[in-house]
């Protein structure tokens, strides 16, 4: 099947929408493959951490993001050799991520390697800028919202049954100033494709959202791809 015939699917949004989960589900269902965009800005950010590379250096980041051993084997995350799939999932990378990826440079990086999940017979690509940049010409793009309150309860309820010890005001705040960078970065900002259809799930159970975008997949023809 030639690339540009491979169905896509976008589902972009802010950090807590649920965006992660209702990707992974609908790549389940279909049986399509799977792009975590927001995982390779997350190893990135740790990586400079862990190097000692500055944050606000634009080339030497993007520079480390051309070179990145990154492979996906199932749901773990193998970063030069090394298992990544718990480190990239805490609160303090998800800053980091954010940190790294307003950079222009560090985004052109990423592209290409975002670019080459695509493969028969479909793909589910999940972030913050899928729809509008990324694959800009997708079968169907859908932005995952919620409140910024919702967002930090969902993640409070998250780490307290991980034992973690947070602070719910903490949390908000965390992802209120992430909510902010992101949204008002020069390049490429976080905000619905103008042919992305919004979901709310505020209220909704991720259970609720997967049937009401799956009745939208099936609306297309794209759950009879093969």
């Amino acid at each position: 099947m030639n690339s540009n015939s491979i169905p896509v699917i976008t589902i972009d949004g802010p950090s807590g929408s649920g965006k992660g989960t209702l990707a992974r589900a609908l790549a389940d269902r279909l049986g399509w493959s799977l792009l975590d965009s927001g995982a390779l800005y997350r190893i990135i950010g740790a990586q400079c951490l862990s190097r000692g590379i500055n944050f606000d250096d634009e080339t030497a980041v993007a520079d480390l993001a051309q070179v990145l051993d990154i492979r996906f084997v199932g749901t773990a995350v193998w970063v030069e050799g090394l298992n990544m799939t718990e480190e990239i999932r805490t609160e303090d990378a998800g800053v980091n991520a954010s940190r790294v990826a307003h950079w222009p440079a560090v985004r052109d990086a990423v592209l290409g390697l975002q670019r080459s999940f695509l493969q028969a017979p479909g793909l589910i690509a999940d972030g913050r800028d899928m729809g509008t940049v990324v694959f800009p010409d997708a079968a169907l793009k859908f932005f995952l919202d919620a409140s910024a309150q919702e967002r930090a309860e969902r993640r409070y309820k998250q780490l307290k049954n991980k034992g973690l010890s947070v602070s719910l005001r903490g949390l908000l705040e965390q992802i209120q100033e992430r909510d902010a960078r992101d949204r008002e970065r020069a390049v490429a900002p976080l905000k619905p494709a103008r042919d992305a259809l919004v979901v709310d799930s505020t209220s909704m159970s991720i259970e609720l959202v997967l049937e009401e975008v799956m009745a939208e997949v099936s609306k297309r023809g794209l759950n009879l791809v093969q």
